[in-house]
């Protein structure tokens, strides 16, 4: 069952308190679309690079079931650039530089080819790009997810409630869905965000995991305890490619696949935050996935004797 990514596909330069990367590759659909294809088999990539942008990444991709029909590369302009620096508790970051390049003219086509794709992932862009990549579809697919952040929750808040209602799972850390509602409870919280019109949501809390909710249901999932932590950058969207591609490979959206799927989606995200940038998610095999979706069922199991 296929599924389309759409995201920034982009150079990234990370200093944390354990090294720096210098200038690698980045950007959400690149984490997603890392993440996802160790699911499904055919991943169809939206976005857009420069010719700066190395052919060596676009072919690995495409080894991994990643199709590029509607990537665009402008070879004669750049790559969108984030460069920024995590202070010691790996939360909390400085950007250092932001070049919006090919991506501040970034007017995204779908593909006929992508038409029948049953899963829609957003990456975090610009609202009006993301309500414009829905409208595209002649058949609305089974499954839309979105990220989004702050930034256009300050900048351009009725456009984002507009395609928020336009989506089944929104994304958002903690920060953002307080932000969002002017409430510190996040069941509270929770229940303004699906009242805009997600069926589902789904609240991430970094090194504290996740939270599925879903009308008047709640699940936690933890975050793997790790030794170390090097990058956490692209860790959330890692989490979205895990998540959305355990979906889109069981073809189920029932709420209770997708208390797994977080569990996957978290499972991906331990790994992501190993090394810099998509390093890891490179070389991760199969075996590992499972042997850490299996500490992940060790994590949360218990027995008790009732009295």
């Amino acid at each position: 069952m296929s599924l389309t990514v759409v995201g920034t596909m982009a150079f990234d330069d990370i200093e944390t308190p354990f090294g720096k990367s210098d200038k690698i590759i980045g950007g959400s659909a690149t984490f997603i679309a890392w993440a996802a294809s160790n699911f499904v088999d055919q991943v169809n990539q939206v976005s857009i690079v420069g010719g700066d942008f190395p052919q060596s990444e676009l072919d690995a991709l495409s080894a991994r079931g990643v199709k590029l029909d509607g990537v665009e590369v402008k070879k004669d302009e750049k790559t969108f650039f984030w460069a920024g620096k995590y202070h010691m508790d790996m939360n909390t970051r400085d950007t250092l530089a932001t070049e919006l390049n090919v991506l501040a003219a970034f007017n995204p086509t779908i593909p006929a080819s992508y038409q029948e794709s049953d899963f829609l992932i957003l990456g975090n862009l610009t609202p009006q790009v993301q309500k414009s990549v829905i409208e595209q579809f002649t058949t609305r697919p089974k499954l839309i997810v979105m990220d989004t952040m702050n930034f256009w929750m300050e900048t351009a808040l009725e456009d984002l409630k507009k395609v928020i209602s336009m989506v089944d799972v929104l994304l958002v850390n903690d920060s953002e869905a307080r932000q969002l509602t002017g409430e510190y409870s996040l069941v509270k919280a929770a229940k303004q965000i699906m009242a805009m019109g997600p069926r589902y949501l789904i609240i991430k809390k970094g090194e504290h995991g996740a939270l599925l909710f879903n009308e008047n249901h709640v699940f936690f999932a933890p975050a793997m305890p790790l030794d170390d932590v090097f990058d956490p950058t692209g860790a959330g969207d890692t989490f979205a490619g895990g998540f959305i591609g355990h979906l889109a490979r069981t073809k189920d959206i029932s709420f209770e696949n997708m208390k797994t799927a977080i569990i996957v989606g978290s499972a991906m995200a331990s790994f992501c935050v190993e090394k810099f940038g998509v390093t890891r998610l490179r070389e991760v095999t199969k075996e590992e996935i499972s042997a850490r979706l299996e500490q992940f069922v060790q994590l949360v199991n218990f027995d008790i004797d009732l009295v």
